[in-house]
């Protein structure tokens, strides 16, 4: 009984700042589904609460016109910047001669705030950890409760991830990025799902935090690939007239920027998705509201069913996403570490 009044409260905290988009409309004006989903997707420059409650964050701006650095929040820009909705709500400064530039932009945006509380958890889950270390003989006794489950995660992830995809001479250099990767994505899949504040933000439905997670895969690979691995780039083992044309050399090159192209895209899209797909769901039972106590309770009660659902799959998805994504990147920095052939 306990555990459903929680669900109801926070399917109730999910619920809320729906209707405050949808009141923001005119009467007459129907709620723009896409529109709510995509202004919830997207980054800002204020962290949404509940109803009108919304904490501002520091907006850090370099103007292009005179060089002048603006220290504000979005309700106090300075004269000159204004929010481009057709650019997703980012600061742009109107420049004197009518034209618009966009400015250098360091904010602390939500999903900048989203990264360091993630990091901040992770840091006391991990400390927390090596202290207990410190305090007890690992050899005679082992770890219960908490410490146990992360204990237990990690050799999963090293043993059967990163060790069996790399191999047990080459990975140890790599086990340290490959779990702040897998325990980063996880961590920050599961406070996008919390409903209200320190959560809720789509921080890795965000292209730029997977661009930039794909490309230190990227640079790990190709900067540490002995020379069997590009041998079999640039020189490959197939016939001489496959090599000379060149078509497999340009192939395997091409290769070399499709793999962390494919993490980048696959771990954007699959979480991308399931939040649309919650906030799609969360606002058809308010359009139900407007179809009467019929259509609309059956609507309604179909939404809630799915919303329960969608978020008990996004708990599944938030755990195989950071493992997929962290066996990839040990699959291919393995092959980058292929024994020669003899």
């Amino acid at each position: 009984m306990k555990q459903l009044k929680s669900i109801c409260i926070l399917l109730t905290l999910a619920f809320l700042p729906i209707p405050t988009l949808a009141n923001e409309q005119n009467e007459d004006e129907a709620l723009n589904i896409p529109e709510i989903v995509l202004h919830h997707l997207a980054d800002a420059y204020e962290w949404h609460i509940v109803s009108d409650v919304s904490i501002p964050l520091p907006i850090i701006i370099r103007s292009c016109q005179t060089g002048e650095w603006h220290f504000c929040t979005e309700h106090s820009l300075p004269e000159g910047f204004f929010f481009n909705e057709e650019a997703h709500g980012k600061v742009y400064e109107r420049m004197s001669d009518g034209s618009v530039e966009r400015p250098l932009d360091l904010s602390i945006t939500r999903n900048v705030l989203q990264i360091w509380i993630v990091v901040a958890v992770l840091l006391v889950i991990f400390l927390s950890c090596a202290r207990w270390y410190k305090k007890h003989d690992k050899t005679s006794e082992a770890p219960r409760g908490f410490i146990g489950a992360v204990e237990m995660l990690v050799m999963m992830i090293n043993d059967d991830v990163i060790k069996s995809s790399i191999g047990e001479k080459h990975y140890k250099p790599y086990a340290p990025y490959l779990l702040t990767v897998f325990f980063f994505i996880f961590v920050t899949n599961l406070l996008g799902l919390l409903p209200i504040f320190p959560g809720g933000s789509n921080v890795t439905g965000n292209i730029n935090i997977t661009l930039f997670l794909a490309v230190c895969t990227f640079l790990a690979i190709n900067l540490f690939g002995n020379k069997e691995y590009w041998k079999d780039i640039f020189w490959p083992n197939v016939p001489m007239f496959l090599k000379v044309i060149p078509i497999m050399p340009a192939i395997e090159l091409f290769g070399v920027f499709t793999k962390p192209f494919a993490l980048m895209i696959r771990l954007f899209a699959n979480m991308m998705a399931g939040h649309a797909m919650i906030l799609a769901f969360t606002c058809v039972i308010f359009l139900g509201w407007s179809l009467g106590p019929v259509m609309g309770t059956g609507l309604n009660l179909f939404s809630a069913i799915m919303l329960l659902f969608m978020n008990a799959l996004e708990l599944l998805v938030a755990f195989v996403q950071a493992y997929v994504f962290t066996m990839l990147s040990a699959v291919f920095i393995g092959l980058a570490h292929k024994d020669e052939e003899h």
